[in-house]
């Protein structure tokens, strides 16, 4: 990349960054002001009022996952590799599954975990890696239609952590795969909802990539997408402090948030919501 490109580039994410942390703040206030103007659920209105409720949950949501995006963007501007610590791997992922399963029912999908280790622990940064699993499960839910099925697998090869992330959706053509990490720089190339701005892909390559690993997409067209993000399988316990104590603070209900593209509006109904 050219260094003006470059120059381009930080600027963008910085400025990106800054916008979401502007927009956060009134998004919360207005979620608040929604939550307090809604009338209660009421069985006469024939569900005139629970579908507009949801439907503005939903919409918040959606703009929180997109703030929640925009936030991370500086990652994209950075080469210097993360500070990680040592994560217990295989429970994590597996309830990030737990939690994304009943969603990807709701669409009519198979959402299932593989690995064949109860317990491994690597040195991750935490919150990255979350951004990266959402984004993938976003993607693969979003794209495949009713009946199709996701796998979500962790393995383990040498002095690598292998995790894929396999869906059987409509796949990504091959003029697409020519500029599937880039888009977010072109306008042009924008695709209209529910493609998003195009910055979860090249999220996830840089997430992998400044973890010390890589990313490979595979995709045929009408048969399906694979994601495979290879890490390298170190131990830190020796070099890091603790892991600091990880809280999220973006919405309600993180999985809801993170998936919320990809999501009915129907999910969204405050009974759901509530439970």
């Amino acid at each position: 990349m050219a260094m003006n490109e470059e120059q381009d580039l930080d600027l963008l994410c910085r400025v990106l960054g800054s916008v979401a942390e502007q927009l956060r703040g009134s998004l919360g206030n207005i979620h608040s002001a929604l939550n307090r103007l809604l009338p209660p659920e009421d069985p006469a209105s024939g569900g005139a009022d629970e579908q507009s409720a949801a439907i503005l949950n939903q919409s918040y949501y959606r703009l929180l996952r997109v703030i929640n995006n925009l936030s991370a963007a500086t990652v994209l501007a950075e080469d210097t590799p993360f500070v990680r610590w040592d994560l217990e791997l295989v429970g994590w992922l597996e309830e990030l599954c737990r939690q994304a399963r009943p969603l990807a029912e709701e669409m009519g999908l198979t959402l299932a975990f593989h690995c064949d280790r109860s317990y491994h622990k690597a040195g991750v940064h935490r919150e990255h890696m979350e951004r990266l699993v959402w984004n993938l499960l976003s993607n693969a839910i979003k794209f495949t239609p009713a009946g199709g099925r996701i796998d979500v697998t962790l393995d383990f090869r040498g002095d690598q952590i292998l995790l894929t992330v396999a869906d059987t959706g409509c796949g990504i053509s091959e003029e697409m795969m020519g500029v599937v990490y880039e888009r977010y720089l072109h306008p042009e190339r924008i695709d209209p909802p529910p493609h998003g701005l195009g910055l979860g892909l090249p999220l996830c390559r840089k997430i992998a990539e400044r973890h010390g690993g890589r990313f490979l997409l595979t995709s045929r067209e009408g048969e399906g997408t694979t994601v495979t993000v290879s890490l390298p399988d170190e131990r830190l316990e020796d070099k890091t402090l603790e892991e600091p104590t990880f809280a999220y603070t973006g919405g309600f209900q993180p999985a809801m948030v993170e998936l919320s593209d990809a999501l009915s509006y129907r999910v969204f109904s405050r009974k759901n919501l509530d439970a």
